[in-house]
C-alpha cells in the first residue's frame, strides 16, 4: 500500500515535491491556499546560476537541479521555457573584479567551468554592455526557465501521475497524535495522512509555532523591474558583481548598500527584461521603494546603457525564505515524527527545485540519496519546545 503523503504550498518547491512523489508512487495531496506559484515563485528572476553559489553543499545540490533541468521539458513533455544559454558576472571596477575573480577561482577549485573574459571578449558576446566594464566572467552552464509555467507543468504531471490538488486549501493546523504528525486542518476538514511535508517558504515558521517548533526561516524582500517588450536583446544571464557581494554577505547590512542591489538582468520569452534586484530584511511589508527602483534602474543603466532608453512597465516584489546559515532545509523533524520541512532556499529556489523535490520524496521514502543531506538537516538549528 503507497504512502499517503501531504504536500502544502504549491510553489516551485511544492510543485516538484508533489510530482516526485506521484512519480516514485506516493499517495499525494497538494494543498494550496491561492493558486499554483502564487507566491515567491512567481515574484523572482528566472535564473538557473551555477556561479552564484558557494562551494559547498548548496553547490553540490545545484550541479544535480542543473542536470536535471536538462531532461525536464522532455520528461513533462511540455515547454517551460528552458534555455542553457549561459551567463556573464560582470566586473564593474576593481574592488570587484578582485571579488569575482576570487569567487571564480574557489568555484573551479570545485569543478563548474568557468572563464575569465577581457572587456574585448565580454561585449563581443553582449555588444550593448558599458564600455567601462572590467571584464567578466563566464559560465557556459547557467540557465533560466520560465518559473510559473515550471511549476504549472510539474503539478499538472504530477495530477496525471495521480496526485490530488486542492486549491483555496489554507492549512490552518499541524494535526498531532502524541508526538507524531498524522495530518492536517483546512477550512475545519481534518486531512490525514502517513506524511507531511511543508513546502511553504517564507510562511514555514508560522505554521509550526502551535507545534512549538522555532523554525527560523525569515522573509527577504526583493524587487523585481520588468521592462516592456523588445526584440532578442539579451543572449544570456547577466549579474554584477555588487550582486555577488550582496549575496555573500548573508544577514548582514552594507552600510554602503543597505538594501542588497545588485545586477541581476535576463530576458523572457515574451521579451519582456527581467531586472532585478535588491535584498531587505523588512519583514512582510509590501509594496514597492521608489528609492530602491531609482539604485536598481540607475545601476541597470550604467551597466547596459540601453536600457536607459527603454521604459520599465512595472515593479514588483517577492519574499525569499532565507536561512541564517544560507543554506535550506530539507528533511525530517526528528522529534516531530511524520513532519519534514523543504524550505528556505532564498534566491536559490528556482535552481534547485527539481532536486529539492527529488530528495525530499526519498527522504521521506526512507531511500538514499545521491549525496549527503545532513547539511540541510531541520535539526541543525531546529528547537521544538514543548506546548
Amino acid at each position: 500500500m503507497s504512502q499517503r503523503v501531504i504536500v502544502v504550498g504549491g510553489g516551485i518547491i511544492g510543485a516538484s515535491t508533489a510530482y516526485y512523489g506521484a512519480k516514485a508512487g506516493m499517495d499525494v495531496i497538494l494543498l494550496e491556499s491561492d493558486y499554483i506559484a502564487a507566491g515567491t515563485s512567481s515574484a523572482c528572476d528566472q535564473g538557473i546560476l551555477l556561479q552564484t553559489k558557494k562551494p559547498g553543499p548548496t553547490l553540490n545540490l545545484a550541479i544535480e537541479s542543473s542536470k536535471m533541468y536538462e531532461q525536464l521539458e522532455e520528461e513533462l513533455g511540455a515547454d517551460i521555457e528552458y534555455k542553457k544559454g549561459g551567463g556573464l558576472i560582470i566586473m564593474e571596477n576593481e574592488l570587484e573584479k578582485e571579488m569575482v575573480e576570487k569567487h571564480a577561482d574557489q568555484l573551479r577549485q570545485f569543478g563548474i567551468k568557468i572563464d575569465s573574459l577581457s572587456t574585448k571578449e565580454v561585449r563581443a558576446k553582449q555588444p550593448e554592455l558599458g564600455e567601462h566594464l572590467l571584464g567578466a566572467t563566464w559560465c557556459a552552464d547557467d540557465a533560466k526557465v520560465n518559473s510559473m509555467k515550471a511549476s504549472f507543468e510539474l503539478v499538472n504531471a504530477a495530477e496525471r501521475l495521480g496526485a490530488e490538488v486542492r486549491y483555496g486549501a489554507k492549512v490552518t493546523r499541524i494535526l498531532t497524535e502524541g508526538d507524531r504528525v498524522i495530518g492536517v486542518e483546512v477550512n475545519k476538514e481534518k486531512i490525514y495522512a502517513d506524511k507531511v511535508i511543508l513546502t511553504t517558504g517564507v510562511w514555514t515558521a508560522p505554521l509550526v509555532e502551535d507545534l512549538g517548533v522555532e523554525l527560523p526561516i525569515i522573509p527577504r524582500r526583493g524587487h523585481i523591474l520588468v521592462t516592456e517588450k523588445l526584440p532578442p536583446t539579451l543572449h544570456s544571464n547577466i549579474l554584477s558583481g555588487a550582486y555577488i557581494a550582496a549575496k555573500s554577505k548573508g544577514n548582514e547590512v552594507d552600510p554602503n548598500n543597505p538594501a542588497g542591489v545588485g545586477l541581476v538582468i535576463g530576458q523572457v520569452a515574451s521579451g519582456n527584461i527581467l531586472i532585478g534586484g535588491s535584498r531587505e530584511f523588512v519583514g512582510f511589508k509590501q509594496g514597492t521603494s521608489d528609492a530602491i527602483v531609482r539604485a536598481i534602474s540607475t545601476a541597470a543603466a550604467q551597466a547596459f546603457p540601453k536600457l536607459a532608453d527603454t521604459r520599465i512597465i512595472r515593479a514588483f516584489i517577492g519574499f525569499r525564505p532565507f536561512t541564517a546559515d544560507g543554506l535550506p532545509i530539507i528533511g525530517a523533524i526528528s522529534q516531530l515524527p511524520g513532519l519534514y520541512i523543504c524550505a528556505g532556499h532564498e534566491g536559490d529556489g528556482i535552481a534547485l527545485a527539481p532536486v529539492s523535490g527529488r530528495v525530499i520524496t526519498e527522504i521521506v521514502a526512507g531511500k538514499e540519496t545521491f549525496m549527503d543531506m545532513s547539511p540541510f538537516s531541520p535539526d541543525r538549528f531546529c528547537k521544538v519546545q514543548q506546548v
